[in-house]
């Protein structure tokens, strides 16, 4: 397994990391357990959540699966996002954060949150709050490290313009999508995270799916596709996407790998990435993608697989 710094800390998460938008949903209990323990055996450290997952169910499964060997992993989770229909049930405020903290430690079986971020950006909480409160739960060991998701770059710059003045503990990382299938993060937010020591979490390196070879041109999704399955997954199922799917499998049978391990050793090997999220409803699925880790792909494969997504960088 390849290990990185998250941002400036002396924190190392392992580049796949697991990402569990499924356990408790499209993965069963049993079956997310299995994934877990198989993805630590194999070195993997970075277990990602959120407290919204599954309706809490990841957090619970994760906690479970986790309880005799928390010192293997980093737990990673988030907040911010709708818990219910009341009136702080959503959001960075002090008030959201501090309760949805507890709920998060009482579900994962643990006494500490290793990287706790915020989900979302939230125009109406002042960053001073929701800064002040992260830093508050660091205080208080609760939590070791803290990130934001779904951040535009002056987003991000702000939030740590804030920590530097006001000397709070500032975010170590930042999780965006990215994949070959999107690669709008390329001309700010890298070059941010970047120069500011930030690291760079991304999920769907896979594009939802689309970059798994499991959909084509022409045919109908497999039965269980999350393309049938959630329907917001369905407008990935493009032509342009599906084109750029099949030009990679292309290049993938020219070096033996399947298209979801070109893509994942591409993304890992991109600018400014610390890991990326991998999902798995199959414990041979994630058997299979985990192979990207020490696939060895000639530069010109890497360029090329550049050169096919350029169109991908905005969109």
């Amino acid at each position: 397994m390849i290990y990185r710094s998250l941002g400036r800390s002396g924190l190392n998460v392992s580049a796949y990391g697991l990402g569990t938008n499924s356990f408790g949903g499209r993965a069963d209990e049993q079956t997310s357990i299995a994934i877990i323990h198989h993805a630590i055996d194999h070195g993997v450290n970075l277990i990602d959540t959120a407290n919204i997952y599954t309706d809490s169910n990841s957090e619970r499964i994760i906690g479970k699966a986790t309880r005799d060997r928390r010192d293997r992993v980093v737990l990673a989770t988030k907040c911010a996002l709708k818990v219910g229909d009341g009136p702080n049930d959503e959001g960075a405020s002090r008030f959201h954060i501090m309760r949805e903290v507890e709920r998060s430690l009482a579900r994962l079986a643990t006494d500490h949150i290793d990287l706790y971020q915020i989900h979302t950006w939230d125009a109406r909480t002042p960053l001073e709050e929701t800064l002040r409160a992260l830093d508050d739960l660091i205080l208080a060991g609760k939590v070791r490290y803290i990130g934001c998701s779904n951040y535009a770059a002056w987003q991000l710059c702000r939030a740590l313009w804030i920590s530097d003045r006001r000397g709070f503990v500032r975010y170590e990382s930042v999780q965006p999508a990215y994949s070959p299938a999107d690669r709008r993060i390329e001309p700010e937010l890298v070059p941010c995270c970047v120069a500011e020591g930030v690291g760079l979490i991304v999920y769907f390196p896979l594009a939802g799916g689309v970059l798994t070879g499991k959909y084509r041109p022409g045919s109908p999704p497999p039965q269980g596709s999350r393309a049938l399955t959630q329907p917001q997954f369905a407008k990935r199922m493009n032509e342009q996407n599906l084109r750029l799917a099949q030009d990679m499998a292309g290049l993938a049978s020219e070096i033996g790998c399947t298209v979801s391990q070109l893509t994942l050793a591409w993304v890992m090997q991109r600018p400014g990435i610390t890991s990326a999220l991998v999902g798995a409803t199959k414990v041979a699925q994630q058997a299979e993608n985990l192979k990207a880790v020490d696939l060895t792909v000639p530069p010109q494969i890497l360029d090329r697989v550049t050169e096919l997504s350029a169109a991908f960088v905005a969109f």
